[in-house]
């Protein structure tokens, strides 16, 4: 097994910097009414982008080995929130939009599926805290 490391530190009052084992740098922050600068993403938006990071990188590098003709690709990720403290996140839906002229659906879809069932870390641990959804649209232009 494995140990992971993180470091933070305060920069002023809710404004943080971290980095962890790849020595990058990310900067988070708060809203200025709740004490920071609005100068950095926001802890839980982190985790939306971690899973589309991941997913969306593992998703590329498959295609990417089919030798699949893919000319861009985005991911959009919606999460359903709770109301009251603490909030948590009881829900994503994660959203791939493929664009390329000769994009077939069987290798877009077993791209997706072996992401979010074998290789993707951050969607099996968000998967034991709430549901996560797929979707995806194939844009041939």
């Amino acid at each position: 097994m494995a140990t992971k490391t993180a470091y933070m530190k305060q920069v002023k009052g809710i404004s943080f910097i971290g980095k962890s084992d790849s020595n990058n740098w990310v900067a988070m922050d708060g809203p200025e009414n709740f004490g920071g600068s609005n100068a950095g993403t926001r802890p839980k938006e982190l985790m939306l982008l971690s899973l589309a990071g991941c997913t969306g990188s593992d998703v590329v590098s498959i295609l990417q080995k089919k030798r699949v003709g893919l000319e861009d690709f985005e991911i959009n990720i919606t999460a359903e929130e709770t109301e009251d403290h603490p909030k948590v996140f009881t829900s994503m839906h994660v959203e791939y939009v493929f664009y390329g002229a000769n994009l077939n659906e069987k290798d877009v879809e077993r791209a997706i599926d072996l992401s979010l069932t074998r290789y993707c870390g951050v969607t099996a641990m968000y998967k034991k805290a709430f549901d996560v959804t797929h979707s995806y649209k194939i844009i041939r232009e």
